[in-house]
């Protein structure tokens, strides 16, 4: 039964998440890459404030895995970098921490783009 709790965390987490970012899609004039990049910057600010933190402790990959999440790993490495390097880790220290997942994106990108066959739009 606990597991079943932890997934229903994850999954109202990152479904309101998601919920979120297709209400911006429907209703908004907004493009993706704004909304990519709206949702990245509220991880940030949210975790400048302190209350990412506690969602991501709560909710697990249902807050780590969406763009919020990147935005909370690139905080988080800002915060150690310049604790460890001083002004030098503002700008080391989210590459950094998000380098695994950065690399992971630009493979499987490089892999599906050499698999699919792709059709110009009509």
């Amino acid at each position: 039964m606990q597991i079943f709790i932890e997934y229903l965390k994850v999954f109202a987490v990152g479904g309101i998440l998601c919920v979120i970012g297709q209400l911006l899609i429907d209703k908004t004039n907004l493009t993706p890459g704004r909304i990519l990049v709206s949702f990245v910057t509220a991880g940030v600010l949210l975790s400048a404030l302190g209350l990412y933190k506690p969602i991501a402790d709560f909710a697990g990959a249902g807050a780590s895995v969406p763009l919020t999440g990147f935005g909370h790993s690139l905080a988080e490495g800002v915060r150690e970098g310049v604790k460890e390097n001083g002004l030098l880790g503002a700008f080391t220290g989210g590459i950094t921490r998000t380098a695994g997942g950065i690399a992971a994106a630009v493979i499987f990108g490089y892999a599906c783009a050499l698999l699919a066959k792709p059709k110009a739009k009509t």
